[in-house]
Order: structure tokens, then sequence, then C-alpha cells
């Protein structure tokens, strides 16, 4: 129970991190389907802090924030990623390359999270995790399938326009 407890924190202070990023993504992307699809998730990860924040309550706990190194280090290289590329397709490449990063930091957890919660016996927040992990498998599937979409218009134009 202490290490579902631990990464519980941990995962509450990635996505109260990832809340406060999400926006700077948003400004610097250059597609309206791109900031749409990051809006939309940040929306989610907002209901994913309340059913966060619900978990703790049926565990008796208070909501405690443990900074989260690797969404740390995840936020900081998007943020070099962003700074360091051009705006128009190239940084919203960035920005998805960021954004997959991410998802997948998150995925990895909230499916850790699920079996050690279903492992403790404790069905409704295995029932919780697992609503957010589906969601964060969705939102990969559509970050990947603007890397696609960006695949294709990098063939039609030179590199040096990408």
């Amino acid at each position: 129970m202490k290490l579902f407890e631990s990464e519980l924190k941990d995962i509450y202070g990635a996505e109260n991190a990832l809340l406060k990023a999400i926006p700077k993504m948003i400004k610097n992307a250059t597609s309206p389907r791109l900031i749409e699809s990051l809006t939309s998730h940040l929306a989610e990860t907002e209901n994913q802090i309340d059913r966060i924040e619900e978990i703790f309550d049926l565990l008796d706990k208070k909501p405690v924030a443990k900074k989260c190194e690797a969404m740390s280090g995840l936020i900081k290289e998007a943020a070099e990623f962003i700074d360091s590329c051009e705006q128009g397709a190239m940084r919203d490449a960035a920005i998805i390359l960021a954004a997959q990063k991410i998802e997948h930091y998150e995925i990895a957890t909230y499916g850790g999270l699920c079996t050690f919660a279903k492992m403790l016996g404790k069905l409704e927040i295995a029932q919780l995790m697992q609503g957010i992990l589906d969601e964060e498998k969705a939102a990969d599937s559509v970050l990947a399938n603007w890397v696609y979409t960006l695949q294709n218009e990098a063939a039609e134009k030179p590199i040096s326009e990408v």
C-alpha cells in the first residue's frame, strides 16, 4: 500500500504540473486541430485530477502532490523542443513528440497503479484508474494519428520547409 500511495502522490504532482504545461503547448501550436486537441486534453487533465482526489478520499487520505521528477524532465524537454523549433509545422511536430512522451509516461504509471489497486483489492479505485488509463491511451492514439498527418505533409514539402 505504501508504494501505491507514493505513486499516487507522484502522478497527482505530475498531472498538476501538466495542467500548467499544456497551456504553453497550446500557445505555441499553430495547427487549429492540434490546438483543439490540446485544449480538450487540458479539460481531460482537470477531470483526471478530480478523480485522483476522489481516490485519495476513498483511501481516507488528504490529496498530497509529490514532485514528479519524470514529468518535470518531460516538461522541461518539451519547452526545449518548442524553443528550438521555428513556429509552424516543425514546432507542431515537436509539441506532438513531447506530448507523446508524456502520454507514454502516464500510460505506464496508470497501468501500474491500476494493477496495484487490483492486487490490494481496491476494485473501485482500480476502475477509476482504468478509466484514466483508457483516456491516456486514447490521447496517445490521437497524437499518433497526428504524426502520420505530419509525415504526409512533410512528404509533400522539401525537408528544409519541415
